[in-house]
């Protein structure tokens, strides 16, 4: 019997060029559902994405014939905006080097610090050997066309390995997210904590109704009363209280977002007396669920944390969940329960000495990150519980 034909690399420049079924198919519970086609045609058909605010696309395609093999979600990057990864000292390092940093190319989803796959394997295939072919062709297509580097942005830490022995040098980051190790309720939540601290929160969680507020999640057939101009009105009230803020996604956006992935979609709303006051506008998985993007129309204290941190712990714990992942940054989120995780990255510069440099300063930051890890899993407040080390 001969060997398979290899696959063929192709680059479309709009997700819409690969069927929806097709792409789809390569998903698994790792990629969803921030790898769905939807969500990514809603980045890009809503103008959120595209080549005026720097996000090229350029996603990465394997196939055999009329079937896709494989793929990945790629694009130029002009700039650093929306990735997550803070890699302007090496753009800075390389301009003093008289090297061109950008443009860059990137496998990754747009303005989103979530883990998950990114690089797709058709069912029945070879993984190992279409990760490889997938790295290898990034590699090779950002050489060709003299673009500065490759980075892949949040993968799984299985690919990471895989990446790892194609020759990208591997970043550890950290993030703080809640993870269900079988709470039967939130009370059960509670009771980890020591007393001091269980106070706290106990204060904290009762601040809602004392201002007149109440806490609701909208998801599944809940979400046709939700209006698009709110949810874009609460996301732009958030980045507009920043000086480095842009209004990169639209409220088309969010319209597309309810209208073809509601699925996936979970909205929390604070009211009072019927008028929206605050809300959170969440996307969840098979597995878990994820905070994305918050905003309020009035300041109250504590607010943030009951919308965003408290009242998706209690829906994770009654659903079921195994981990609910807030987002980037924020160690205050330490103290309510959320403990350290490692996130990754990978990423390899075709100049020789910026690559060194890079290589360097990411064995220092590992080092870093390693050694933080106990001491921010004590801040927790946890009266006990495991302390897991990490894998890598």
């Amino acid at each position: 019997m001969s060997d398979p034909l290899p696959p063929t690399l192709r680059i479309h420049r709009a997700i819409t060029e690969v069927p929806r079924g097709a792409w789809d198919a390569l998903l698994d519970d790792a990629g969803r559902p921030f790898l769905e086609w939807a969500f990514l045609a809603a980045l890009e058909e809503s103008a959120s994405v595209g080549p005026h605010v720097g996000w090229h696309p350029h996603h990465l395609t394997l196939w055999r014939g009329a079937r896709l093999v494989a793929a990945a979600p790629a694009y130029l990057k002009d700039d650093s905006h929306g990735e997550f990864i803070a890699d302007g000292a090496w753009a800075t390092a390389a301009e003093r080097l008289g090297v061109r940093y950008y443009p860059k190319l990137v496998l990754a989803v747009p303005f989103t610090p979530v883990t998950g796959r990114r690089l797709l394997v058709a069912p029945g295939e070879d993984r190992p050997a279409r990760e490889a072919e997938l790295a290898r062709a990034a590699l090779e297509y950002a050489r060709a066309r003299s673009f500065s580097s490759v980075h892949v942005l949040f993968p799984t830490e299985a690919e990471t390995q895989a990446l790892e022995a194609a020759g990208y040098a591997v970043r550890l980051g950290v993030q703080y997210q809640w993870r269900n190790t079988g709470y039967g309720s939130f009370e059960d939540f509670l009771g980890r904590f020591h007393t001091r601290r269980r106070n706290q929160l106990r204060r904290e969680l009762r601040a809602p109704a004392t201002q007149g507020l109440t806490l609701r999640t909208l998801r599944g057939q809940a979400l046709s009363e939700v209006r698009p101009d709110d949810l874009y009105r609460l996301y732009a009230s958030t980045v507009d209280k920043y000086p480095w803020g842009m209004r990169l996604l639209t409220r088309d956006f969010f319209a597309r977002m309810l209208s073809t992935l509601p699925h996936a979609c979970e909205v929390v709303e604070a009211r009072r007396e019927g008028r929206l006051v605050a809300g959170a506008f969440n996307l969840v998985g098979p597995r878990a669920l994820y905070g994305r993007y918050w905003g309020c129309l009035e300041e109250h204290p504590f607010l943030h944390f009951n919308v965003c941190l408290y009242h998706p712990v209690a829906e994770a714990i009654s659903r079921g969940l195994e981990r609910f992942e807030p987002g980037a940054g924020g160690e205050h989120k330490l103290i309510r329960g959320f403990e350290p995780s490692l996130t990754w990255s990978a990423h390899l510069l075709f100049h020789p000495g910026v690559d060194r440099a890079v290589r360097s300063f990411l064995e220092h930051e590992r080092a870093a990150v390693l050694a933080g890890l106990p001491r921010w899993r004590a801040e927790t407040g946890f009266k006990r519980g495991p302390l897991v080390p990490p894998t890598r």
